[in-house]
């Protein structure tokens, strides 16, 4: 009976006091997660891997990421809460980024090696800030608490209708596959696309070239490497993303033009 409360408390939650718009693209949000946790979360983690991580102390690389991360929080346009914007170079040959909430943002020296210009380094920090200012973390952090607060009610109603332990299992996996592969990973792919599109105009907003991203997307696919299909993947298929891109940046053009010559 405490189980069944604890899973009716999830989801009323989610009903009653979750209702949240995302303020870059308007779009509704579950949000089970305040501005405060969310910051604790991401500052206990990045603190965690910069401890882990070996921090570059390559000057040039450190300038421009530095240039490049202010230029782009600058764009933002508005204060984001709790946000103390920290740009940090990680040294390792991993092409990843990364930004958690707090406003810490990482970068690995292979991305950067990968990254010619400032222009392409502007559109994967613009990408990451824009997941920061979205606040997608707590979104699939709030999502996750709602899928399992489903699963415990589904797993109590099993039980208390005595449902075949061996039947029940199979619809507790079942519901687990389908909550992941109907919900979990297309939600995924979505807030990546939003990212992509609301970095660009962080990036054209702070004087980058949004026709980079395109270029940058294609060196990405070119490293190769194994990839799951679309419908088992957290991100859209390079080709969709470089299309999307490529639609995208021409009416970010007038807004790089007027911001190109605003930053030294």
């Amino acid at each position: 009976m405490e189980g069944f409360r604890i899973g009716m408390g999830v989801i009323a939650m989610g009903v009653f006091a979750g209702c949240a718009t995302n303020p870059e693209s308007g779009r509704s949000q579950l949000m089970l997660v305040s501005p405060g946790q969310e910051t604790q979360m991401g500052l206990a983690t990045f603190d965690q891997i910069k401890r882990q991580e070996k921090i570059s102390a390559d000057p040039a690389a450190n300038a421009r990421v530095q240039r490049v991360g202010r230029r782009i929080a600058a764009s933002v346009g508005r204060e984001i809460p709790n946000a103390q914007w920290e740009f940090v170079v990680f040294d390792s040959p991993q092409i990843n980024a990364f930004a958690l909430p707090g406003g810490k943002v990482g970068v690995y020296t292979g991305l950067i090696k990968l990254a010619a210009s400032d222009d392409e380094l502007a559109i994967v920090m613009g990408h990451e800030i824009a997941h920061v200012t979205s606040r997608h973390g707590a979104e699939r952090t709030s999502q996750n608490y709602a899928l399992a607060g489903v699963g415990l009610i589904a797993a109590l109603g099993l039980e208390a209708k005595q449902v075949d332990p061996e039947e029940r299992n199979f619809i507790l996996a079942a519901y687990g596959v389908g909550a992941q592969v109907g919900v979990a990973l297309p939600f995924s792919r979505l807030q990546e696309t939003e990212a992509d599109t609301i970095g660009l105009r962080f990036a054209a907003g702070a004087g980058y070239d949004p026709r980079a991203a395109a270029l940058f997307w294609r060196k990405m696919a070119a490293q190769g490497g194994a990839k799951p299909p679309v419908l088992l993947s957290t991100h859209p298929s390079d080709a969709s993303r470089i299309r999307n891109l490529e639609q995208l940046a021409p009416q970010y053009l007038p807004l790089y033009e007027a911001n190109r010559g605003r930053y030294p």
